[in-house]
């Protein structure tokens, strides 16, 4: 049966609008995490290009960590991960929860 079958695709939109391949993303031997390379590792998993637990295993990861890059990525694009700014877009995003 076709559900059965894990169908990926080969490429998906990374996060400057350029196609990502598996031979594009990040190193696992990855240490220093700029913005682009959480943003591609959060396309890859969106897009199907890599499971969840692919992602943590490859790149050392923890689910957290993971979901921390995701919820920047959904609220605030690319600019949320940015570590000098995670308190303002956190207090920009709590002002807008209120009205």
């Amino acid at each position: 049966m076709i559900e059965n079958q894990d169908i990926r695709p080969v490429q998906v939109i990374g996060p400057l609008g350029e196609p990502l391949t598996l031979a594009d993303l990040p190193s696992p031997e990855t240490k220093r995490w700029v913005v682009r390379r959480k943003a591609e590792v959060v396309a890859a998993v969106s897009g199907g290009l890599l499971t969840l637990d692919e992602a943590l295993a490859r790149y050392g990861l923890t689910l957290e960590e993971f979901a921390s890059w995701q919820r920047a990525v959904d609220r605030s694009g690319m600019h949320g991960l940015r570590v000098t700014k995670i308190q303002h877009y956190r207090d920009l995003y709590q002002r807008q929860l209120k009205y």
